[in-house]
């Protein structure tokens, strides 16, 4: 008789749940879970008495020599693992931009104007409440981000019967809130300029485009390219995660004639797994580390900084996004999509406060290797904690209200079995 046969530990899953688990990954639920465990453990594990053990691995340095770099672990995850986060974000910006809801300007000025106010009320906020406290401006762009994985996260817990234009909008605002994302970091936390390497980096990325262009295929080719580019662009001085955004961008989104999958979907398919449940988590675990003790959590509310963040965050995201979006739609052509209601821009509002990945980086290349450092991460912490829990508030009392709408319509369809949806969008609201 055959003995079973045994499975290697932490061997290669069997293909079939490699598929499973990588299309789990693909979901921003399962994405958002894993990144929020991972910032547990890293809580958890840095307020232990092995926290030492912690910050040791997350300062340890290694590096490629060829390349030039020596980096810290810490610093690997948020210059190098976070480059994949933005090559799936620069593909996304770029697929909107192309066939989404950025492609027209009708269809894009609300989420745009609401994505702009969202960035600059946050902002406004923290530099009043740091000046007012005696405080430094250097953290005034940490409270522009959204965190899009735990957003999306929250949003698909809670949503049954929610519209899905509340997703849509969320998406797109959350493009163009990574977009003036990418930018603030590549304009405003620039070291001195290597132009040589500058120079260097974009005539990859005119390499990259021509072989896009001429339709060149196969990874051979492309993940070397993108390496030299990466490390390159990290040694010019400009943020390095720029180079995954401007790569995603190069990549095409609309496939040939006679082409399944066009490069950029194939693309953000494969590395999308890898992002969240690698990269992002990996990131996460070596930058939210910070002290949680009763001294420190009384810094967040009575510092200026780390204040200026919560109030950035949890209040100027409400009223930068809700207003804006409001004042769009009263004073120019933009119209809010007649399936949603305004209290379910509120809602979203509230969950756009959830400053997460973008937030921690930003918040350490404002204070690099800072107690005002440790603080701020701690106040992206608690102000994304406490948008996740308002918005889920909110948006479940809204789901409710749905699911009832829902319910109404099934019993009085019309007799060929099709809900009215107009009687829906009135009734919603009627209900606001």
């Amino acid at each position: 008789m055959t003995a079973p046969r045994q499975r290697t530990l932490f061997g290669l899953l069997p293909w079939p749940e490699r598929q499973a688990v990588a299309e789990a990954l693909r979901t921003e639920t399962i994405g958002g879970i894993v990144l929020v465990g991972a910032a547990a453990v890293a809580l958890i594990w840095s307020n232990t008495p092995w926290s030492e053990a912690y910050e040791q691995i997350r300062d340890f340095h290694f590096g490629i020599p060829a390349l030039g770099l020596d980096l810290s672990v810490g610093h690997w995850t948020a210059d190098g693992l976070l480059a994949v986060f933005f090559l799936v974000a620069g593909i996304e910006l770029k697929r909107e931009l192309v066939v989404g809801e950025l492609r027209t300007p009708a269809t894009a000025a609300l989420p745009v104007i609401a994505a702009f106010c969202g960035m600059a009320v946050p902002a406004a906020l923290y530099a009043v409440t740091a000046a007012a406290g005696g405080g430094s401006l250097d953290g005034w762009a940490v409270p522009m981000a959204t965190d899009i994985a735990f957003a999306l996260a929250v949003l698909a817990v809670i949503s049954t019967h929610l519209p899905a234009a509340l997703r849509a909008f969320l998406l797109t605002l959350a493009v163009v809130d990574d977009l003036g994302a990418i930018l603030i970091i590549a304009v405003f936390f620039t070291s001195d300029l290597n132009l040589w390497a500058l120079g260097g980096a974009f005539a990859g990325l005119v390499v990259f485009y021509g072989l896009q262009r001429f339709r060149v295929r196969g990874w051979w080719w492309y993940v070397p390219l993108g390496i030299t580019i990466w490390a390159l662009m990290y040694n010019s001085g400009i943020h390095a995660t720029v180079a995954g955004v401007a790569m995603g961008l190069i990549l095409r989104t609309t496939p040939d004639k006679g082409e399944g999958v066009s490069p950029g979907g194939r693309v953000s398919h494969l590395v999308h797994p890898f992002s969240a449940g690698v990269a992002v988590p990996l990131f996460a675990l070596f930058a939210a580390g910070v002290s949680i003790s009763g001294p420190a959590l009384a810094e967040v509310f009575t510092s200026p900084e780390p204040l200026g963040v919560v109030i950035g965050l949890v209040a100027g995201k409400i009223l930068g996004i809700f207003l804006g979006t409001y004042l769009a739609a009263r004073f120019t052509k933009a119209e809010l999509n007649p399936d949603l209601a305004w209290a379910d821009v509120l809602g979203l509002s509230v969950l756009a406060g959830i400053g997460f990945t973008v937030a921690l980086l930003i918040g350490e290349l404002a204070f690099p290797g800072t107690e005002a450092g440790e603080h701020v991460k701690a106040a992206v912490l608690i102000a994304s904690l406490t948008a996740a829990v308002l918005a889920a508030v909110l948006l479940r009392r809204r789901n409710t209200i749905y699911r009832r709408l829902y319910e109404e319509e099934t019993l009085d369809a019309d007799a060929d079995g099709i809900p009215d949806i107009y009687q829906r969008t009135l009734a919603v609201g009627a209900n606001n």
